[in-house]
């Protein structure tokens, strides 16, 4: 499923392969690469795919200090949908990416600026 609002484009793949591949296509589509992120549900396989693209982690740029200070204590499914409604989705949107998410698939994000 894609969405494409005034500000955000997502897209979930099955893998980290095909994020890769995602995300070069967003770059050759016009996004900045600073715009383009990407999420797991795995913080270790983020991290892999970040370090395969120039895409980016949501952090305390996006979320703002008092939501990343709380997901130290969230549940790993409770942060993703914060990192997610960070990025302009909804509260019902972040629920149905983090269920894909929980499937092993892997959410690309783009924001326009």
């Amino acid at each position: 499923m894609s969405i494409e609002s005034t500000k955000s484009y997502a897209k979930i793949v099955q893998n980290g392969v095909q994020a890769v591949e995602t995300v070069k296509e967003l770059g050759s589509a016009g996004y900045l690469a600073e715009n383009i992120y990407v999420l797991a549900h795995d913080q270790e396989r983020t991290d892999r795919i970040v370090d395969a693209t120039e895409a980016h982690e949501v952090g305390l740029k996006e979320e703002g200090v008092f939501q990343s200070l709380a997901n130290l204590f969230r549940s790993r499914g409770d942060e993703l949908r914060s990192k997610i409604e960070s990025l302009g989705f909804t509260e019902t949107e972040a629920e149905f990416y983090e269920k894909e998410l929980d499937q092993g698939k892997v959410l690309v994000v783009a924001v326009r600026s």
